[in-house]
């Protein structure tokens, strides 16, 4: 059997920019997508926490160091600069890998560098 579980997470970053004329996409600051162990062009859940709206996108890269956090494309119209949003990525394991997975959950400050992992 093959379980679903949270791979990792970069918990209440602030929305940087909302491009609706951009392929769809969220660019993730560098630096935050190795902490939260994601890959580009993985397949990420996005949470507002300002809004609700819940929606799923890929992954692209902004420069490390830079703190961006952009919803590109159709996902401009989700959320808005200054939004606290939570970008989670999920992976399956089977029921042994399950058992011992621990996911990385990032913590940010409003500018959107690491606090903890």
């Amino acid at each position: 059997m093959q379980i679903t579980l949270m791979k990792g997470k970069i918990h209440c970053a602030s929305v940087t920019e909302s491009d609706l004329h951009y392929e769809g996409s969220i660019s993730i600051d560098r630096a935050l997508i190795d902490a939260a162990g994601f890959l580009i062009n993985e397949r990420v859940e996005i949470y507002n926490l300002q809004t609700g709206a819940r929606f799923a996108t890929f992954v692209t890269e902004a420069p490390q160091g830079s703190g961006a956090v952009d919803l590109n494309g159709a996902a401009a119209r989700l959320g808005m600069p200054g939004d606290k949003i939570s970008i989670v990525a999920y992976a399956s394991f089977d029921e042994e890998e399950a058992a011992t997975f621990k996911p990385r959950i990032v913590l940010v400050d409003r500018d959107n560098r690491v606090q903890s992992v």
